[in-house]
């Protein structure tokens, strides 16, 4: 085990955490914690908007240009503040919470590191590193598509690598260093957000936070739960209460001896495949070191932002305008470069900031263009468009200003996708199993239509919006001095009382319900509009990426949902009835916690003792590399060979190609030369059709068949096209290629012969004209 590593990284994120301190300070100086639980995405976030701007020219140039611009920036926000407001202990809490989560998700990494092709993406991820270690300048070479700049959102993959040199890290340890990393992230950034919003509402912080921490860090679906509830019914009731959700009944009623961690990443059935429905600790379990998951610190930072100008005052036109159009857009570009599918949500999450915060969003636009804009009177349906519209308007230029900010991702790596509507929706059953510990009790009409996300997120979407906008006018009748300890309810120097603190009321309902609001409509939005490509069928992809998205923000507002529910009583409730609402408000969250537990129990005790999964190591180790040797030891020493090589020399390997039923497909071991390297290969994975295009990937899967067993004239020109400097012939290309002829080519001689593979040197000044 690398424990040296281990200490080293975890000292070099408090350290980096430590450095944004005062300038999350400064942007986040109404949290409780100053934004101390945000400090480290936000300094990471600086650190990779530089770096990716100047990582063009030279990657080490940016990464010493990123740490420079954020150690500027906090010397800048400490002369601004006060010392009051900078204070070691503010940042006590969520570092125990970063460490804590860090060393849980080593522990969990360190039995299963290995980066093996089923199940996931990590030969996408590992290699997408590997290429990023490999060249000195932005954009890195498609290691799947030789020759090409890669044409996919590497950004979190080039956070990773800019934390390898700065620990000076190998890439087959920093994959699951930093996965441990991200995770503990976003762990300590909905404890962070979480708790900010619930103090706003005079409500304890510590337990709002430690309720997302638990919910966005460990907490489940429910198929898990249902799974233990069908097994547990008599004979004949899991069938009928199967049929009655809409549940597939196969695999999900069996003995809990049948546990699989997988199961519950895949409920919601379509056609003629099942829609990935994955939360953080499966996603962190499979161990993917993939987009949807490197992005979720850098949504919470984005909705903190809009959280900290959703509480501005009103006359704080400036705060308000460096926050929408200065902080968020290089945010909101880097995640472009991140997660593209996360750069259209922080304009959404924004939209609904400006529609219901208290400042008008009109007030963001210089005079002479709000001057023109309609108004609608001071109440009524017209003022509520207006509003929303001219909120609308903000978030556009906001999205407008995040491409600027991430151009270059947009000119070269970014690919093309189309637009589709009205796909197959989702049954009630499945939706219920995915997001019922969030929404349970409105769905008592679900199974009358065939419209169950619209039933059961529908009233979530209407009730939250009006009662955000009733919150809105009703603060508007209240009176307060710029000092009040919560916004909306008057506090004791206010003349209020106590009492006032613990009765629900609409002036109760805050931010948390604009992250309801936003995550219920993502639900809506992809039952009636998808994104059309190669990476799956339908809306696989488009429900897979945007559901990532809705769990972090459904499990940020629950934590601080939880706070005022183990709190609070509603108005009307007489003081005696008031201690029994406040124990069914507890036993309500006790029920959501241990139902949504049963899973993270089952899959770390599988993940600790189970001996038969094939990327397990002996000994606890981060080496994601580590297995290779033992599963396929007839290769590895001529990957390793490879790997040693310096710059990115262009090789041939076997097409991992969903072509002609050719068993050597993706998710299988194929094209390792490549993904384990970085070195790129003529065509990778199928993948590449997606970024591609069909004929393009095809074509370039025929050429590396004649490289192997065409005639020598075309052998010859197809080996100089692509600059090939190494052939590789190992077990997959012997049984693919009957014929393999290229080792009699003139300029083609071994360079190096292991037990079962043997790589030849191309020489392109010998080969045949």
């Amino acid at each position: 085990m690398e424990y040296g590593l281990v200490v080293r990284w975890l000292a070099v994120f408090l350290a980096l955490g430590l450095a944004g301190a005062p300038l999350a300070a400064l942007c986040f100086r109404r949290f409780p914690d100053r934004g101390a639980a945000l400090a480290l995405p936000l300094s990471l976030a600086v650190v990779g908007c530089v770096a990716y701007w100047v990582g063009h020219f030279s990657l080490v140039a940016g990464l010493v240009a990123g740490i420079a611009v954020l150690v500027g920036l906090s010397a800048i926000a400490l002369r601004r503040l006060d010392r009051n407001e900078i204070g070691v202990r503010r940042a006590l809490a969520p570092a125990a919470v970063f460490a804590l989560a860090f060393l849980f998700m080593i522990a969990v990494r360190a039995v299963d590191p290995a980066i093996h092709p089923g199940g996931g993406e990590k030969f996408l991820d590992f290699g997408l590193l590997k290429s990023l270690f490999r060249t000195s300048h932005l954009p890195p070479e498609d290691f799947w598509f030789a020759g090409e700049s890669v044409q996919y959102y590497y950004g979190g993959h080039l956070l990773t690598t800019l934390l390898a040199k700065l620990t000076l890290t190998e890439a087959r340890y920093a994959y699951n260093l930093a996965l441990a990393g991200f995770y503990a992230m976003v762990v300590t950034a909905a404890y962070g957000l979480a708790g900010a919003i619930a103090a706003e509402r005079g409500r304890s912080a510590r337990t709002a936070g430690v309720i997302a921490a638990f919910l966005v860090g460990f907490a489940s679906n429910l198929e898990t739960t249902g799974r233990a509830v069908l097994w547990a019914l008599p004979d004949g009731a899991t069938e009928s209460v199967a049929a009655w959700l809409g549940v597939g009944i196969e695999g999900l009623a069996a003995s809990p001896a049948a546990f699989s961690y997988w199961d519950a990443s895949r409920v919601i059935p379509a056609e003629s495949f099942i829609i990935p429905t994955e939360f953080p600790l499966f996603a962190w379990l499979n161990g993917d070191l993939h987009a949807h998951m490197l992005s979720t610190p850098f949504l919470l930072l984005a909705a903190a932002c809009w959280f900290a100008y959703y509480r501005a005052p009103a006359d704080a036109v400036w705060r308000r305008r460096l926050l929408a159009f200065g902080a968020v857009p290089p945010l909101a570009g880097l995640l472009a470069v991140v997660n593209t599918w996360s750069f259209p949500t922080i304009a959404g999450i924004g939209w609904l900031a400006m529609t219901f915060a208290d400042s008008d969003p009109r007030g963001l636009f210089p005079q002479q263009i709000t001057a023109r804009l309609p108004t609608a009177g001071t109440a009524g349906v017209g003022r509520e468009v207006v509003r929303t519209a001219t909120a609308l308007v903000a978030a556009a230029v906001v999205l407008a200003l995040g491409v600027v900010w991430s151009l270059p991702f947009w000119l070269g790596s970014a690919s093309g996708r189309a637009v589709a509507f009205l796909p197959e929706r989702s049954a009630l059953g499945p939706l219920l199993l995915v997001y019922g510990a969030f929404v349970a009790g409105l769905v008592a009409i679900a199974w009358l239509a065939d419209a169950a996300a619209v039933a059961v997120f529908g009233p979530l979407l209407l009730a939250g919006w009006l009662v955000l906008a009733a919150r809105r006018n009703a603060d508007r009748t209240v009176t307060r001095p710029s000092s009040a300890g919560a916004r909306g309810r008057p506090t004791e120097s206010d003349g209020g009382t106590a009492e006032a603190h613990n009765s629900a009321t609409v002036s109760d309902v805050g931010y948390e319900t604009v992250l309801l609001v936003a995550g219920a409509g993502l639900v809506l939005l992809v039952e009636f509009v998808y994104i059309q490509e190669n990476a799956g069928p339908g809306r696989f992809n488009t429900v897979f990426k945007t559901y990532a998205q809705i769990w972090i923000l459904f499990a940020t507002a629950a934590g601080a949902m939880a706070a005022w529910l183990v709190d609070t009583r509603p108005t009307g409730v007489a003081d005696a009835m008031a201690g029994r609402w406040r124990v069914a408000g507890r036993a309500l969250l006790a029920g959501v916690v241990l139902s949504t537990s049963i899973y993270g129990g089952l899959a770390l005790t599988d993940q600790f003792t189970s001996e038969g999964a094939t990327a397990q190591v002996d000994d606890p180790t981060l080496d994601a590399r580590a297995f290779v040797p033992a599963t396929h030891p007839d290769e590895a020493a001529a990957i390793a060979w490879l790997d040693d090589r310096s710059g990115q020399p262009h090789i041939a390997s076997l097409p991992g190609c969903w072509c002609n039923d050719d068993p050597r497909k993706p998710y299988r071991w194929v094209n390792a030369p490549s993904s384990l390297t970085g070195l790129p290969t003529v065509a990778g994975w199928g993948h590449e059709t997606g970024y591609r295009g069909t004929e393009p990937y095809r074509e370039r899967v025929a050429d590396v068949e004649t490289i192997y067993e065409g005639n020598s004239e075309e052998q010859a020109r197809l080996l100089a096209e692509y600059d090939i400097e190494y052939v590789y012939v190992g077990p997959n290309e012997r049984a693919a290629y009957e014929g393999i002829t290229v080792a009699g080519l003139r300029g083609v001689e071994v360079a190096q012969q292991f037990e079962g593979v043997t790589i030849y040197r191309v020489d392109q000044a010998e080969l045949p004209s």
